[in-house]
This record gives C-alpha cells, structure tokens and sequence, in this order.
C-alpha cells in the first residue's frame, strides 16, 4: 500500500485534473449555448428558402432544372461522389469523431469513384493516411465558431463542381443533436435535388385545394437558379452549427464523466489516505510506548 505522502501528492493531482475537467465542461456548455442561438436566428430564412422551391415546383411541376438532374445514365460505379465530412478539430468528445468517420468509411465502401471534403483537423489526419483516396485540401477551416460566410464558400465550391460534371453526387455527413443526451450521426444529399423532398407533408393531394397565384421573373428556372444555391447555404451552415452543438454537447458529457470520477477517485483515496495516516499514527504511538516501557525496564 502507498504511504501516505504519496496518496496525498496523488490526491493532489486528481484534484488539479478535476478543476481542469469541470472548466472545460463550462466552457463547452457556453459555446453550444451561443451557437444554437445562431441557428435559431438564421433557421427561419433558410426555411423560407425551402418553402419557395416547395412552391415553385407545385406550380410549375413540369419545370426542368439541371439541380433536380439526377444523371441516372451514370451507372453507379462510374459516378463520382463527392463527401463532406465534419469532424473536430481535437478530441476529448468521447465517442463523436469516432462515429463520423465510422459513417465515412461505410460510404467509401459503396460504388462510386469517391472524393472526401473533410472540415476538422482530427478528420483531415485520419483520411490522409489513408492510401488510395481522392482528399480535397480545399477547406482547412476549423470546425469552432462556425459562420455564414464560411458555409458560402464552400456551397458555392459545391454548386460549382456540380454544375460542371466533376461531381455526380454530393453528401454531407454530420452529427446532429436528438436532445441534450443523444446526438446521431447523419449522411443528407446535398445535391442532386429531389422533388419529393419538398413536397408537402400529410398533403397526399392538391385536388380541389386553391393555390395562390404566382409570378416568377424572367422565368420559373432563372428563379430556381437563384434560389437553390442559397438553399444549399442553408444547409451546409446548419449541418456545421448542428456539429458545433453536437461536438461541444459530447465533450460536456466526457468532461462531466470525467470529472465525476476524479470525485469518485478521490473518495476513495480520502479513505485509504485517512486508513494509512491511521496507521501510521498507531505506529508512532506503538513505537513511543515500546520506548517508554524500555526505559523503565532499564
């Protein structure tokens, strides 16, 4: 058994790891606080911008659109799919890098001639090692504070190797938060569009339902154009905010369980530490007594 100095230097080693756990529990707490705030402020307008495809296609539903081409005469080996992947930036998040890449490498094994865009520094180390793969440098941004512009930037990177035929499919893979205990880690097309994703829900049929009138300028396509693109925004921006929150949420759970265990840790310690001074002091007065008794015998 450890002698009681070195139970209490051990103690005090707990106790620093359990003052650095806690505050990075806070510290997360008050990010992912601050960043849902910023996507219940921007969440409405890219609503919107769903709602307006929503209603574009209900009026003009023979409309062609090259966002809706799902270029099905590509058979499924020769399509090149690209992948955006959001990972951390570090760890500490228990299981949350792990599950993202988990979902990534699970698309690698599917057809397709694969190119990875992948947002983390934790994700760009992984699939840099990794022989074989197609891994676009574009976007070296950090994964914290996420931000409209950023997500601009990258859709418009997206919408443009779309639009050019160098990518045939486009998936976004991110985590996102169910409640404060769970988070999932999801795969969503980004691009192609389909329809159905926008039809109305519990709507099975239009018939005999009035619809109002619509004027798009200068046509029903050049509007789409316009509108897609920002669409694409929408979603890129709030797949980033949803890992931000997730990843942070993560961390507070990993930090949380860490620091209660440093506090199971050192209740345990306190009890063996007070069992060993114990001791120790019924050494000292055994061996004060065994003097003393000595020194009358003598």
């Amino acid at each position: 058994m450890a002698n009681a100095r070195e139970l209490k230097e051990r103690m005090a080693s707990i106790q620093e790891t359990r003052k650095i756990t806690n505050a990075m529990y806070l510290i997360s707490s008050s990010k992912m606080k601050q960043a849902r705030k910023k996507l219940a402020d921007t969440e409405p307008f890219f609503f919107a911008m769903q709602a307006e495809i929503s209603r574009i296609l209900r009026h003009v539903p023979d409309m062609h659109s090259h966002f809706f081409d799902t270029r099905e005469k590509i058979p499924p080996e020769e399509r090149k799919v690209g992948s955006i992947v959001i990972t951390a930036d570090k760890g500490l998040a228990g299981a949350y890098n792990h599950n993202v890449i988990k979902m990534a490498e699970e698309v690698l094994k599917e057809p397709g001639r694969h190119k990875m865009f992948v947002m983390g520094e934790l994700g760009r180390q992984y699939f840099s090692k990794k022989e074989g793969l197609e891994l676009d440098t574009s976007f070296r941004y950090t994964v914290q504070n996420p931000t409209l512009y950023r997500a601009r930037v990258i859709a418009e990177e997206m919408v443009s190797l779309f639009e050019e035929g160098e990518l045939d499919d486009i998936y976004i893979i991110y985590t996102r938060m169910e409640n404060a205990m769970q988070a999932v880690t999801e795969k969503i097309k980004l691009l192609p569009l389909h329809r159905i994703s926008f039809a109305p829900k519990n709507m099975p049929s239009l018939t005999g339902i009035y619809q109002e009138g619509m004027t798009l300028y200068p046509s029903a396509h050049s509007v789409m154009d316009n509108i897609v693109p920002n669409y694409a925004v929408g979603i890129i921006y709030g797949c980033l905010v949803e890992s931000y929150c997730s990843e942070h949420n993560a961390r507070m759970q990993a930090m949380q369980n860490a620091t209660d265990s440093a506090s199971d840790m050192l209740d345990e310690l306190t009890i063996t530490y007070n069992r060993v001074r114990q001791a120790d002091i019924t050494q000292e007065l055994t061996e004060v007594i065994g003097g003393a008794n000595a020194q009358k015998r003598k």
